[in-house]
């Protein structure tokens, strides 16, 4: 399969494997008679994984594969159901996805655009996918839903926090469940300003990709709204590994904040840099110098160790939330791989019940019936409370959780605490708002 890893512990079937009473895809085949693409006529329906297995982002799409596997167990009726016994819709039965069997593939998108639009394609035109999901990164899950638009199949994002994924990129094919830049910055700068006051000068290292870019603008506007001067913005490539040369001049900025719109990898070795650089010890503008990561993940907390004790941040979800859905949620992937999830499973194993759930209430696979059926769909009990899928840009609106690392850890996954659970009506805003403006939704893409 070239490259790209298809493999997966259910059932491996490319196109030439395909047996009796398997649907063929039908992508780019002008000819065919299908409905739309890849439409499922046997007796299962295969799903694409697209993760970042190598890379910066690689721990981020393990655990978004070992939620993807838990869902489809629990689609097919196996384990103890999860968020399905949670979810405030009741369409589905454990009897797969409109009793068809849920089969699934995987691919490698390496965090790298082309390799991850190419690992989709693979899955689309030879291993028959209906709905495309998974990525770490914004660049990658933009690659990836404008070749899904193109297909015609549906896009459900993984992790993506840049505003264009929903924004200036948004696609009629493509559904985002995770928050973005400008609602970790309308939850955290309320925040910040109580913490850290109004009188601050900041310095920025930034991502130097989509995410990064709409990050930094996200959270330099909401501090700069408080009264926070920004003294420099400076792009790092998304391969570094050692941030030394970048942390070096922030001690002579004049900043006595610094802002790591870094994710994964990036921000565990930034981080850790800064703290080597004693920057957490110094006292400027007559202040103590604060770091801040606008987004966060357990996953990065433990990968930077100490070094997140008392950092405030961002995230989309955390396990030690108490509502009945991320309850059963935790015991369903704990119990599965014995250590709680990460807000990269959670969003993965929820975006693929939302589809499930999708087509069950439509009645159908085809994409534009799916879109239908998502479109302003609020629903409740998979994790974040009330939520909405927005209409105009299908992005989801739900409480933000504003988080810390945690001083006193009780165990290596007890790292962060939730010290603010931001409303929804705090972070939300209008479809043309200029962070997100320039992009057109466009028509749902059935394909074939």
């Amino acid at each position: 399969m070239s490259k790209f890893d298809v493999s997966r512990r259910g059932v491996l079937r490319t196109g030439a494997m395909a047996g009796a009473g398997v649907a063929l895809p039908t992508i780019f085949t002008a000819s065919s008679a299908a409905a739309f693409t890849n439409e499922p006529t046997g007796s299962s329906v295969t799903l694409g994984f697209n993760v970042p297995q190598t890379g910066p982002y690689a721990d981020e799409g393990a655990d978004e594969l070992r939620a993807y596997e838990l869902a489809v167990e629990h689609l097919n009726g196996g384990g103890d159901g999860g968020m399905m016994n949670t979810f405030s819709s009741k369409a589905l039965q454990g009897n797969g996805i409109l009793g068809k069997k849920v089969e699934y593939v995987t691919g490698d998108t390496q965090t790298k655009s082309d390799a991850a639009r190419a690992s989709a394609k693979s899955m689309i035109e030879k291993d028959g996918a209906v709905m495309i999901t998974g990525g770490s990164s914004s660049g990658v899950a933009i690659a990836v839903q404008g070749l899904c638009q193109e297909a015609g199949v549906i896009f459900m994002a993984g992790l993506t926090h840049s505003n264009d994924t929903t924004g200036k990129d948004k696609k009629a094919n493509g559904f985002r469940h995770f928050f973005n830049g400008y609602m970790s910055a309308a939850a955290l700068a309320p925040v910040l300003k109580n913490l850290y006051g109004t009188d601050r000068v900041a310095y920025h290292l930034t991502a130097d990709y989509t995410w990064g870019w709409t990050q930094e603008e996200s959270i330099a506007a909401a501090t700069e709204a408080l009264g926070w001067q920004t003294v420099n913005k400076v792009r790092t490539p998304l391969a570094a590994t050692d941030f030394s040369s970048y942390i070096a001049p922030v001690l002579n900025s004049g900043a006595d904040v610094l802002v790591l719109n870094h994710y994964g990898g990036n921000m565990v070795n930034s981080l850790t840099n800064a703290v080597q650089f004693g920057l957490r010890d110094k006292v400027v503008n007559g202040k103590n110098f604060e770091i801040v990561v606008p987004l966060y993940s357990r996953l990065m907390a433990k990968g930077a160790g100490e070094n997140v004790k008392g950092i405030h941040g961002s995230t989309n979800w955390h396990w030690t939330l108490q509502d009945e859905g991320s309850k059963a949620f935790v015991k369903s992937f704990g119990t599965k791989y014995g250590f709680p999830p990460s807000q990269a499973a959670h969003t993965c194993y929820v975006q693929t019940l939302l589809y499930a759930d999708a087509v069950e209430r439509a009645g159908s696979f085809n994409p534009c019936a799916v879109v239908e059926a998502l479109e302003g769909y609020e629903f409740d009990g998979l994790g974040n409370g009330p939520t909405l899928y927005r209409a105009e840009d299908h992005q989801c609106f739900k409480d933000v959780l504003v988080v810390r690392g945690k001083e006193n850890p009780t165990s290596e996954f007890d790292l962060l605490e939730v010290v603010e659970v931001t409303p929804r009506a705090q972070v939300e805003y209008a479809p043309d708002h200029p962070m997100f403006a320039g992009g057109n939704l466009g028509a749902c893409n059935p394909g074939a």
